[in-house]
């Protein structure tokens, strides 16, 4: 059985900027205006990231446009919003941002199959400026590889 689920918001930065060792899909304690907003794909992902308070992960700078047909005067769209997972997950992840260099990334935001948003968070370690340029590299000679077998 194949799942539906569609892809709203990419964070193209993640992967080039951190080493993703590990991803978990968790879910996000929205209003009902934001999850409007993020089925049109007002939303984005670029500039968020993840930090742990009292034992709860919350992202934070994830730029939810206001819902057109809200009333909401006061409404942040840059508010800290909770991140949902299991406590086995919470441990597990705590126990690796304790390491030091360690962070932790949204790398995608999801629709699933029943309609829930769902953001895709990665534990990476930061990139070096010379393995930024390694990437550049490698990503620029398998593009000419590439263009090279389409040639023959």
């Amino acid at each position: 059985m194949k799942t539906k689920t569609h892809i709203i918001s990419k964070n193209k930065k993640a992967h080039f900027s951190y080493i993703i060792s590990d991803i978990f899909i968790c879910g996000l304690q929205l209003k009902g205006s934001e999850i409007k907003s993020i089925r049109q794909s007002q939303v984005n992902i670029s500039e968020a990231y993840c930090l742990m308070l009292n034992n709860e992960l919350w992202v934070k700078n994830m730029d939810v446009a206001r819902y057109i047909f809200c009333n909401d005067e006061d409404y942040n769209p840059l508010r800290l919003r909770k991140l949902l997972l299991n406590k086995t997950e919470i441990r597990k992840i705590k126990k690796q941002l304790d390491e030091k260099g360690m962070s932790l990334v949204p790398i995608n935001l999801l629709i699933n199959e029943k309609g829930f948003a769902k953001l895709e968070i990665g534990l990476g370690k930061g990139k070096k400026t010379y393995d930024k340029r390694e990437t550049i590299k490698k990503r620029d000679s398998d593009i000419e590889i590439r263009r090279k077998k389409r040639e023959k």
